[in-house]
């Protein structure tokens, strides 16, 4: 009797999902999108590691807003000539960067992105200064995230904490590696069906949740040679 009431009463609530999200878009029409919510507080945390010589992919809108005047240079890396590249290269190819250049390489939403993440992977280690990091982020539970049509580029991979650890210390031998996950049940419901963070109430996206990897994010810290 009590797995049936059960029942009858998650029905309830399974019919009251909505079958279409209400953002196609993250939810960037809506407010902040969930999994920006999540790097943001990533690298609000990571803040001290943005500092002299950095690199960002795409713009340098982080590097801005959390490096500040910690940072002696900004070089932006992009996969095709776009307004504010400085560096226009597949990071997968050697040499595609310069080696040991930066002190830190700001790495948000790419890694999916790339099929050889391991190259890729494997050329941010050697853009490093010594003592230089890596702060990347990658997606874990999210939506599709490519535009057929729009980008030159294909998605790929979805990440865990467990996959991003074990590549990171793969990439860094000899560096210091630290992975975070951040989620809820509540936050990848939520972000899936495309609601903001503001749309939520009040603290409903600071609790973790093991299971449920919105976004997981690492800092990663080359070692000596």
């Amino acid at each position: 009797m009590r797995r049936t009431a059960a029942r009858f009463r998650d029905a309830g609530f399974a019919q009251s999902l909505p079958a279409s999200p209400v953002s196609r878009d993250w939810g960037f029409e809506r407010g902040t999108p969930i999994d920006r919510f999540y790097i943001e507080r990533f690298l609000e945390q990571s803040r001290e590691r943005i500092r002299g010589a950095v690199l960002e992919f795409g713009d340098d809108a982080y590097t801005r807003r959390f490096g500040g005047a910690r940072v002696g240079s900004s070089d932006v890396l992009d996969v095709a000539a776009r307004s504010g590249a400085t560096i226009v290269a597949d990071i997968t190819q050697p040499d595609a960067v310069p080696a040991g250049r930066f002190d830190c390489v700001i790495c948000t939403q790419v890694l999916q992105m790339i099929f050889d993440v391991r190259a890729a992977l494997a050329q941010l280690h050697r853009a490093l200064a010594p003592g230089g990091a890596l702060l990347v982020t990658g997606a874990g539970i999210s939506k599709v995230g490519r535009r057929l049509g729009v980008d030159p580029w294909g998605e790929y991979w979805r990440f865990t904490a467990q996959s991003l650890e074990l590549l990171l210390d793969e990439a860094f031998p000899g560096g210091e590696v630290e992975v975070t996950a951040y989620g809820n049940v509540r936050a990848a419901t939520a972000f899936l069906y495309g609601v903001a963070a503001e749309e939520l109430p009040e603290g409903a996206l600071e609790r973790r949740d093991a299971p449920y990897e919105v976004i997981v994010a690492a800092r990663a810290v080359k070692g000596a040679p």
